[in-house]
């Protein structure tokens, strides 16, 4: 009789950590609110131009700088373009002749979409639930 009362010892501290709540289960109720990329206007003059995502999130902490994105670039009338590249961790370049100014985006493959799953997804960042940003850069 005595070894069932033991374990039953052992398992109330267990027990009382799970009703609180434990670490993973706080995470997955933190949501990504929303991103923000810096700065929000940029002249490559000849050179690139180093792009930051910032995300702001609905728990502590609520500003993750920087935030993991897939970034991309697009005309300002939301048309794919080679004419800016951006790498992985933001940085832009214009290609050789490219002028004007090209839309440059970033969005979170992970926490990137609320809502009801959707196929309505553009090429040019924003898209069905997705949570994005959008910055301007000007090539010479």
């Amino acid at each position: 009789m005595r070894f069932p009362l033991n374990l039953a010892w052992l398992a109330l501290p267990a027990l009382a950590i799970a009703a609180c709540g434990s670490p993973a289960s706080m995470i997955a109720t933190r949501e990504l609110q929303s991103i923000t990329i810096s700065p929000p206007t940029a002249q490559a003059n000849g050179s690139t131009v180093q792009f930051t995502a910032t995300g702001h999130w609905s728990q502590s902490p609520v500003t993750v700088t920087p935030q993991s994105a897939t970034w991309g670039a697009c005309t300002t009338g939301s048309v794919p373009t080679t004419d800016v590249t951006v790498s992985s961790s933001g940085l832009a370049t214009c290609a050789g002749g490219a002028k004007g100014t090209y839309d440059v985006f970033a969005w979170d493959p992970q926490y990137g979409f609320k809502g009801p799953v959707c196929n309505v997804v553009t090429a040019c960042g924003p898209g069905c639930g997705r949570v994005s940003a959008t910055v301007q850069l000007t090539c010479p």
